[in-house]
């Protein structure tokens, strides 16, 4: 029994909770400096400059486009367009997380005709689902982007099917089949758009979003059916739409996969959920342009409304709150990124399919 008037041992909650308690005071305080920098003030002349720079090069490239006409030389074409729509579409990425207006109306609107009528892609599916990803980033049953799909992010959401015939074959082999599969993501994110808008999912201006990407998906195959011969229209949808998904897949792949899963009932604070599940990618200025800002995927997930110029600058400052709390922080190269994430997919593929998945074998397989 305890005496009364003596010094207790501390619950094993404790230090858990001081921890926690120590991670959000800190991390307020990094958040005031951070505005204090100025960090977090819109960057409107960058965002305008790049809008009207995308606009002139997508301009020209429809211009060049019927100029060229029915050549095979339109493949260069559909290639250049689909880097131009990956670029608008990290732009819709970035007005959808309020960076680039102080007005949520604004910002809506702006990703409505960036996203929907520049790139015929749903904003309102695209929002609600990113949403749910910045969330709880990497948690099984709540992060959409890890959902068992084509892909097995998680083995003990695997079917039983998966495990058998040409369905576990290519689930054993999904970690190198999953860039040539990202071929096919551009397509897939305009039917899952399209389906979305025309049926009862979540879209908060479902007449625009019809109307915009009814104009613009039914005036670009229109154009191009009418430039090209049907053989070159196909044959420059397909370099399009391919590259495009290509593109976005190889930007949005390396933050997240193959850092650690998070469990369904499992609880954590804000700082650790955002930062153990995110990867950096090391590179100059030319691979933040190419990527969207989103190699500063740990500050991005941190501060998601900070303009994207400002996450090179805040990384320094977020590099140390980080060694000075203890919680990791991942960073990697490129090329090293996409070996984490092939090596990873085909870890979780093995085990998805494994007949003889025991405790001890599968302790075993992660801990290699």
């Amino acid at each position: 029994m305890p005496v009364p008037g003596a010094p207790q041992d501390p619950s094993p909650q404790e230090p858990a909770r001081l921890a926690r308690g120590r991670e959000v005071s800190d991390f307020t305080a990094l958040t005031r400096r951070v505005q204090d920098a100025g960090l977090m003030a819109r960057r409107h002349g960058y965002y305008w400059t790049r809008f009207l720079v995308l606009t002139v090069l997508l301009a020209g490239t429809v211009a060049s486009f019927v100029v060229i006409g029915g050549s095979w030389w339109q493949l260069v074409t559909a290639a250049v367009l689909a880097f131009l729509l990956g670029q608008v579409m990290f732009l819709g990425h970035d007005a959808a997380h309020r960076q680039i207006f102080r007005s949520g109306r604004w910002n809506d609107w702006s990703s409505l005709v960036i996203a929907d009528l520049y790139a015929g892609m749903s904003y309102g599916w695209w929002q609600h689902k990113h949403s749910r990803h910045h969330a709880k980033p990497n948690q099984i049953g709540a992060d959409p982007d890890i959902t068992t799909g084509a892909l097995v992010f998680d083995a003990a959401d695997a079917p039983a099917h998966r495990a058998r015939g040409l369905s576990g074959w290519f689930t054993r082999r999904q970690g190198w089949l999953f860039f040539p599969l990202l071929l096919l993501e551009g397509l897939n994110l305009h039917v899952s758009g399209v389906r979305t808008i025309f049926g009862r999912g979540p879209v908060k201006r479902r007449p625009v979003e019809i109307a915009f990407v009814t104009a613009r998906l039914g005036g670009y195959l229109a154009l191009v059916f009418w430039v090209l011969p049907w053989g070159i229209a196909l044959a420059f949808l397909g370099v399009q739409l391919g590259l495009f998904g290509l593109y976005m897949g190889a930007v949005f792949a390396p933050n997240h996969k193959g850092m650690p899963l998070v469990p369904r009932d499992a609880r954590l604070g804000f700082v650790p959920r955002q930062v153990l599940m995110s990867r950096n990618v090391r590179g100059g200025r030319v691979l933040t342009v190419l990527m969207g800002g989103l190699n500063y995927q740990v500050e991005h997930h941190l501060f998601p409304s900070m303009p994207r110029p400002n996450l090179r600058r805040v990384q320094p400052a977020v590099r140390a709150f980080c060694a000075d709390i203890g919680v990791p922080y991942a960073e990697t190269g490129l090329l090293e990124s996409y070996a984490i994430v092939v090596r990873h997919l085909n870890r979780v593929g093995v085990r998805a399919t494994d007949p003889f998945q025991c405790p001890l074998a599968a302790e075993l397989r992660s801990a290699r």
